[in-house]
């Protein structure tokens, strides 16, 4: 590894420490600003909302593009949103559909308002109805996006994860469904497993045997309740213990 990816890895580590430490939403947002630096982008942002319709965020946008996007309901036609809900993996905005009138509106309001046309999203879903969403948001063209992506999609991924353990640590009515929390190992078995990586790739990837990785795995379905690892991958999933 070069020197310039060794010291862009560990800044962005004590930034991921720094997000650890936070005792409030003001904190996350200070440290937010400080990501979207890092990675060298307009804006990022971490969205929060359930089957009533309530929300909360922690973002970098601008007052008065929060304030408009609250008082014209933009949540109801945003593309990022409706199209995310129904997802489970990364997307990339340009795949979203922004074809019908109200998507147009909405876009050229955000490019007014100094957002980028490209983006990355990660969805995560919980029990319940309940739905998060992490963004990062450019203005850049479509091949250097390209390459953006393709260089920082697993440290965003990781981002989301750790925006949303932290989010739900702050605001506690956010926790998914009560029972045994999976251990580091756990989750990093199950969200390969999710990715469709085979048994034999997790454990090289995680230098262990395969025998251990059976561990892990029988227990992250004991702890789960699941029938099986694909049961036991689903309901990591949708209590938002993994992020895929």
């Amino acid at each position: 590894m070069s020197e310039p990816l060794v010291a862009s890895r560990t800044a962005l580590d004590a930034l991921l420490e720094d997000l650890e430490a936070c005792d409030g939403l003001d904190g996350m947002r200070l440290v937010m600003r400080r990501l979207r630096d890092h990675f060298a982008v307009r804006h990022m942002a971490y969205l929060w909302l359930d089957a009533t319709g309530l929300q909360s965020a922690c973002d970098t946008y601008s007052e008065a593009w929060r304030t408009r996007y609250l008082d014209h309901l933009y949540l109801r036609v945003d593309p990022v949103v409706t199209g995310c809900y129904q997802r489970f993996r990364p997307v990339d905005w340009k795949r979203l559909d922004w074809s019908s009138r109200a998507a147009r509106a909405f876009q050229a309001d955000a490019l007014a308002h100094g957002l980028g046309s490209q983006g990355f999203s990660v969805p995560i879903h919980g029990p319940h109805g309940q739905f998060a969403l992490f963004s990062a948001n450019d203005g850049r063209d479509d091949d250097a996006w390209a390459r953006f992506s393709a260089a920082h999609g697993r440290d965003l991924i990781l981002l989301a994860h750790f925006l949303h353990r932290k989010a739900i640590e702050i605001e506690p009515e956010r926790r998914p469904e009560t029972g045994q929390a999976l251990s580091p190992r756990e989750i990093d078995a199950m969200t390969m497993l999710a990715m469709g990586h085979s048994r034999a790739q997790v454990a090289s990837a995680l230098s262990i045997s395969e025998h251990t990785l059976r561990v892990y795995i029988e227990g992250a379905r004991f702890k789960l309740g699941a029938m099986n690892t694909t049961h036991a991958v689903a309901r990591a999933i949708g209590r938002g213990l993994i992020v895929v």
